[in-house]
């Protein structure tokens, strides 16, 4: 049976997208933000989609066309949760008439159009998650878990990861979820919901997890099974347009945090106690996949797989767990893939035998040409040098890099999911106590206490950080070995009255000060020394210059923007952001060597709230 083309899609949540599978194989996969510049585009990805037909072996086009969700079961659920939830639901009803008016009228002519003549299969939506995070897996046979804040009923399932394919084993419905769970103390403590969790996150080591025990005493309930519930008197996701209830503020006897508000200790420690209990609970979804399914290997999906922390933690302590693999767009732009990946499975028969990772390290967006760098530069009147020898190239960046200077690197195919892996990076030098400020405030436009990751060569890893090292997504956080820790520990600084996030970074430092936290965890992304990316060939210079192997990366954009996609993305960042170099292709660019013009362009540049 032959292989056939998928255009997996998904939209009209949030982190629209489109994926192109030969079968097994993908050849190309984009969110939407990327192309419109609108950060978490809902909309129907008809640029992603461009994309990916721009994709398409010659003379063919796609077989099937496969949706990441059912819409109508979606929709049917927020019906019944309106009346059931009633009168206090009727809050709910604005949303749902929009939402019914965009799902019975815009979806379909969009799917019609997108499809032509293929035949259109809506696959549900944590199979689609499930299929994303197994099938490009290295695994033969896994545990599959996927958690997530809620797709058409489902919040949390595990999965049987066979040749044959995929096999539902355990199900938690909505309103019971992890990721809304996660998303009410996200906007308790002043961010947006859906895009903030990751500074809750961030957020979670400079406090003490002091309410661990309210938590899990009054809001949800761990199951000795490895489920969960949640006490719903806190929560108002199923009522309204607010994740908690008035109850939660009363039960903390706080406030929630205005976003403009400073950051207390007592923000601090209701984010490491929400930490703490989500990896406890997935800590014992996992061990219950394993056990259910009786695998040792297990994948993940879902926006609840992006907490890289949570993360770290089953690698280090999960018993019985042999390998651990994260769909690296684990939110649901990755729906799309996991789509079009489960159609294709279901027409090509038993999956064969899988060679390594299948995500061809996520580098699977539209890559930039020499002439595409080449017209952006001359359009800007930028003055630039060409330098089409890879060895020179890396030479010449790597100078700049340890020379102190903020690089922004962008070549090659665009990463697909959240995370910048090389290829629209912001790069630094990792050491140095003002790195972190200075990238933070006068680059990206952000609150100085937010982390960065570090690229680090694969070999060189082991010898910096304890535990498991590998991880070429940018998904686990590893731990700084205590020979490269310099002073301080977070328990003393809060001890001794530090009480802001900033004043507690001060008074923890290690060698690599702007890509470990204050508890000396990073979010750690390796890679392999010739690997295609230019970014492995800068850090090998860059290593071999100043003994160092590894360098700050940081996605290419400003704060409430997307990351940058094209070279005139490329171009118009290095002109607002204060980049001392741009890195285009095979160009070098300089700031210092620019018009005078260009100063008048540093930070002048409008972003939404992130």
């Amino acid at each position: 049976m032959s292989a056939p083309l998928v255009l997996g899609i998904s939209s009209h949540f949030h982190d629209s997208a489109a994926a192109l599978v030969d079968g097994d194989r993908i050849l190309a996969a984009a969110q939407e933000e990327r192309f419109s510049r609108v950060k978490a585009d809902w909309r129907f990805p008809e640029a992603a989609i461009a994309y990916c037909l721009s994709c398409l072996p010659e003379g063919r086009k796609p077989d099937r066309v496969a949706y990441f969700e059912n819409p109508v079961r979606k929709v049917r659920r927020m019906v019944e949760t309106a009346a059931i939830t009633a009168p206090r639901g009727a809050r709910l009803w604005p949303r749902l008439v929009e939402r019914l008016g965009t799902l019975s009228d815009d979806l379909p002519r969009q799917l019609t159009d997108a499809a032509g003549a293929a035949p259109v299969s809506f696959v549900p939506h944590h199979r689609s998650h499930a299929a994303s995070a197994f099938y490009p897996s290295p695994f033969e046979s896994a545990a599959v878990l996927v958690m997530d804040g809620v797709g058409e009923v489902a919040t949390t399932t595990i999965w049987n990861g066979t040749p044959t394919g995929l096999e539902p084993v355990a199900e938690i419905r909505f309103p019971h979820s992890l990721g809304l769970f996660y998303s009410a103390f996200t906007q308790y403590c002043g961010f947006k919901v859906n895009s903030g969790e990751y500074k809750l996150m961030g957020l979670a080591p400079f406090g003490a997890p002091s309410f661990t025990a309210t938590i899990r005493n009054r809001l949800i309930d761990l199951h000795e099974d490895g489920g969960f519930s949640l006490n719903l008197d806190f929560f108002d996701h199923h009522r309204g347009p607010s994740v908690t209830s008035p109850l939660f503020e009363m039960l903390f006897r706080q406030p929630a945090r205005r976003p403009q508000d400073p950051i207390t200790p007592f923000y601090m420690n209701i984010a490491a106690s929400a930490q703490r209990v989500l990896e406890r609970a997935v800590l014992s979804l996992a061990a219950a996949a394993l056990a259910r399914t009786g695998q040792k290997d297990l994948c993940l999906a879902g926006g609840v797989a992006l907490n890289c922390v949570a993360n770290g933690r089953l690698r280090r302590e999960l018993d019985g767990l042999r390998g651990l693999w994260v769909q690296p767009a684990a939110g649901d732009a990755g729906g799309a893939l996991g789509a079009a990946l489960e159609v294709a499975r279901a027409e090509a028969g038993p999956r064969p035998a899988p060679v390594g990772d299948g995500m061809s390290r996520a580098l699977l967006g539209p890559r930039l040409t020499e002439d595409d760098c080449r017209a952006a530069l001359d359009a800007a009147g930028l003055t630039y040098d060409h330098v089409p020898d890879p060895a020179a190239y890396a030479e010449r960046v790597a100078q700049s890099l340890a020379a102190g200077e903020i690089v922004g690197h962008a070549d090659g195919p665009m990463e697909f999911g959240p995370r910048a892996l090389g290829n629209r990076s912001v790069l630094a030098d990792p050491r140095g106590e003002s790195v972190l400020s200075h990238v933070n405030r006068r680059i990206k436009f952000r609150e100085g206490w937010r982390p960065f990751a570090p690229l680090v060569l694969a070999d060189a890893a082991p010898e910096l950080f304890d535990g498991p090292t590998e991880s070429p997504y940018m998904l686990h956080v590893a731990t700084l070995k205590k020979a490269y820790r310099l002073k301080g520990d977070v328990t003393a600084a809060r001890a001794s009255g530090k009480i802001t996030p900033a004043a507690m970074g001060q008074a923890v430092h290690s060698q690599f000060d702007a890509v470990t936290h204050v508890d000396h965890g990073a979010r750690l992304q390796t890679i392999e020394r010739g690997a295609e990316p230019r970014a492995a060939a800068i850090l090998t210079a860059f290593h071999a210059l100043t003994g160092c192997p590894m360098l700050l990366n940081s996605s290419f954009n400003v704060r409430g923007e997307p990351i940058i996609c094209s070279a005139e993305d490329a171009v118009d960042g290095f002109l607002h952001m204060g980049l001392d170099l741009l890195a285009l292709g095979p160009f070098l660019v300089r700031r210092d060597a620019q018009p005078d013009w260009i100063d008048d362009k540093l930070g002048k540049v409008r972003f939404a709230e992130d």
